[in-house]
């Protein structure tokens, strides 16, 4: 006897839903050998990478500020760790190839040493 092949898939696509997580970025393990003139460029390339494997999203949007807190100290010398907040957003241009996009932004830190015990959350919005 054949198997029933009318079954239907019920898992639910994590794509469409729209989320906002928090993370750590270890910087420090990728730049380290760089180039000094190449190491904010390429921790900036390694952010959206990041969100693009975290998200799913292959539209990644980066906010100024994030911009600003990698290259707050020059081009050699970026911050070992950031936090980032990772939103998954419905693009709302009808003509986009993608139906959704990651905007990343930067959590502001006190200290450099305040990024222990910290865990990847999601936040939730009321």
């Amino acid at each position: 006897m054949a198997k029933d092949a009318t079954k239907k898939s019920t898992k639910k696509s994590t794509l469409n839903e729209v989320v906002t997580r928090e993370y750590t970025i270890h910087l420090h393990k990728h730049v380290f050998g760089r180039t000094f003139k190449k190491r904010a460029p390429h921790a900036i390339k390694v952010i959206r990478k990041f969100a693009q494997d975290a998200m799913k999203t292959s539209d990644v949007r980066l906010d100024p500020s994030l911009n600003t807190e990698v290259w707050k100290r020059g081009v050699k010398s970026i911050p070992h760790r950031i936090r980032v907040r990772l939103s998954r957003k419905k693009n709302d241009n009808e003509d986009a190839k993608e139906r959704l996009f990651t905007l990343v932004t930067a959590v502001p830190i006190a200290k450099s040493s305040d990024f222990k015990g910290l865990q990847n959350e999601t936040i939730h919005d009321e």
